[in-house]
């Protein structure tokens, strides 16, 4: 018998997002536990080595999901139904891809010009502005940025091109 939140258009199940998660987070604990060791994780001289606590954190984490998998294996966490539906996850995609191009594009365009990018073709696209409104909105906020951050806080962001151009 099916729940109701099962569907044909499953992608996937809370049974395999939960081992999937899990396993993903034993290799960053091991990482951790990898990189404590390399630094110490015994006690010295002025107290403890810089690995004894992220070493006990990674193994935390490691343990936890070892548990999370063992419960899930063997029926204490409920882990049937759907995760995500095929519509659920065109709507995730539909934030997340832009997301990585605009990232990319801080690189070599800057995070102002990407960011005036990004916001435009998300009013546009996702909210459906109307043009006024957009350009406003993609001149004001990467200015205003500007203004914050490497005017007010001296904190210097990737301008790609512009740098050159403003001289700094």
């Amino acid at each position: 018998m099916k729940h109701e939140d099962e569907t044909d258009d499953s992608l996937a199940s809370n049974r395999s997002a939960n081992i999937i998660v899990a396993l993903l987070l034993i290799a960053v604990g091991g990482l951790v536990i990898s990189d404590s060791l390399r630094l110490g994780i015994g006690w010295a001289e002025d107290g403890p080595r810089p690995g004894y606590f992220p070493f006990y954190t990674g193994l935390l984490i490691v343990l936890s999901s070892l548990c999370t998998i063992a419960l899930t294996l063997w029926g204490r966490i409920e882990s049937s139904g759907s995760f995500v539906r095929r519509e659920q996850f065109r709507g995730v995609l539909k934030v997340f891809l832009p997301t990585v191009v605009y990232v990319g594009l801080i690189g070599f365009i800057g995070i102002y010009v990407a960011s005036a990018l990004f916001i435009a073709i998300f009013m546009r696209w996702l909210g459906r502005f109307r043009s006024p409104t957009i350009i406003i909105v993609r001149i004001a906020v990467p200015f205003f940025l500007f203004l914050i951050f490497e005017l007010w806080f001296l904190v210097p962001l990737p301008k790609g091109p512009l740098e050159d151009l403003f001289g700094y």
